[in-house]
């Protein structure tokens, strides 16, 4: 099984990608997609669709799964964060992937056992449950940090017969 995290955002998108094989969780892959404030909204949209289908075109994922919305800096940045999100699950819906989504707190309770932890202990665990992984930035340890939720939380990695 290999799984797509996406951590969201409109000016950098990180993503993740992760086999889970008996019990067995892999890094594969990661990276972001990065837009520029200077560009129209419309391109940034396009930039992060256009992105995260050339992952998924050269991983080809099995599932995917992303970060639900949390807002903190109010509303025209939910806005924002919105339709990237947007942007983003319909090109996994294009792709025709399972797309799972999950609370903040619950990715970091997965990963580090409390639901409020930082950005570094997410980090660390990410480092600690994927050894080859090599995440450059925040998003992309989140990305990962998602994709480690879905495997261990996922009803679609039941034994299929």
């Amino acid at each position: 099984m290999i799984i797509l995290g996406i951590d969201p955002a409109l000016t950098k998108t990180g993503w993740g990608i992760i086999s889970h094989e008996r019990g067995t969780l892999k890094f594969i892959a990661c990276g972001h997609i990065k837009t520029s404030e200077k560009m129209s909204l419309c391109e940034r949209l396009g930039i992060l669709s256009e992105g995260l289908a050339k992952v998924i075109k050269e991983h080809d994922p099995d599932e995917a799964a992303i970060e639900e919305t949390f807002v903190s800096k109010g509303a025209q940045s939910a806005l924002k964060l919105g339709q990237a999100r947007g942007a983003l699950i319909l090109t996994v819906s294009q792709a025709k992937l399972p797309l799972a989504e999950y609370a903040a707190n619950l990715v970091k309770k997965t990963v580090t056992g409390s639901g409020h932890a930082e950005k570094a202990q997410i980090g660390a665990m990410v480092k600690m449950l994927l050894p080859k992984a090599s995440p450059q930035t925040e998003d992309e340890a989140d990305a990962l940090a998602i994709a480690i939720t879905h495997s261990m939380h996922s009803r679609m990695l039941l034994p299929r017969n």
